[in-house]
């Protein structure tokens, strides 16, 4: 039998630091996809945007926005994830939750922090790569600075599927698009890139060019400067097929990551 995934994605603008805003606006573009859809993915910081006021929009496990993404994957029978900010033990993170219909959750916090932002002087890096299981395809969720750096993402667990949660900015939005590019082809993965669009309150703008690119390199869906949210449906036979007539993976380098 196919394994197939239906992955949607969710192309928005954000409100600015306004997490009951950004809810009640995602409630709303979610809507009518239950049943339609596998994975829900929501860009960076989906419920404050890009912000490193941490202190004054972290939120705890416990707090809405987690009740609000158990509640959007049990109605959409779907998994729905999205980053945000967390204040765990004292410390920050900005902190992917893949919440699943029955409640259950993994997290990953971002592990390359965007010095140039000063995002490391607010929040502590994450040390664990997460690969998570679904509908029979291994998945390994990332966060936006995350893409320039291939080695965390290097294809070692034979992972299906690459994704990517982003504030992007619109200046440097060629490397969003290449860099998207070089890791499907290395890793011989299918990889999705969630952006935002708009402007956010410091005046950055953002183009979105939310992407889905196959694992040879094949682009296969790509949208720039408006709100979109686009279901698309991939498939692992295809994937397994193009891995076994070319066997680059096995030749890729071994190596331990230190910290």
């Amino acid at each position: 039998m196919e394994k197939s995934l239906r992955i949607t994605t969710v192309q928005s603008t954000l409100h600015w630091e306004h997490a009951a805003e950004n809810l009640s606006m995602f409630s709303k573009k979610l809507e009518g996809l239950a049943g339609k859809t596998d994975l829900v993915v929501l860009p960076e910081m989906f419920n404050t945007g890009f912000s490193m006021n941490a202190a004054v929009i972290a939120e705890t496990m416990q707090g809405r926005t987690l009740d609000w993404l158990g509640k959007k994957a049990a109605e959409l029978n779907a998994v729905v994830t999205g980053s945000l900010v967390i204040e765990d033990n004292g410390k920050f993170y900005n902190r992917l939750v893949w919440m699943q219909p029955d409640y259950c959750y993994e997290l990953y916090d971002k592990r390359h922090l965007f010095t140039l932002a000063g995002e490391h002087e607010h929040y502590t890096a994450g040390k664990r790569k997460l690969i998570v299981a679904w509908k029979g395809w291994k998945i390994c969720p990332l966060i936006c600075y995350d893409l320039r750096f291939p080695v965390w993402s290097r294809n070692t667990e034979n992972y299906d599927l690459l994704l990517y949660m982003a504030n992007w900015p619109e200046k440097r939005g060629h490397h969003w698009r290449q860099l998207l590019m070089a890791r499907a082809i290395e890793n011989q993965s299918y990889v999705v890139g969630v952006n935002r669009v708009g402007e956010d309150a410091n005046g950055f703008k953002y183009q979105g060019d939310t992407s889905v690119i196959d694992y040879a390199g094949n682009l296969l869906y790509r949208t720039a400067q408006v709100e979109d949210i686009f279901t698309i449906t991939l498939h692992l036979d295809n994937m397994e097929a193009y891995r076994n007539n070319l066997q680059f993976l096995p030749d890729q380098d071994r190596y331990k990551i230190l910290d």
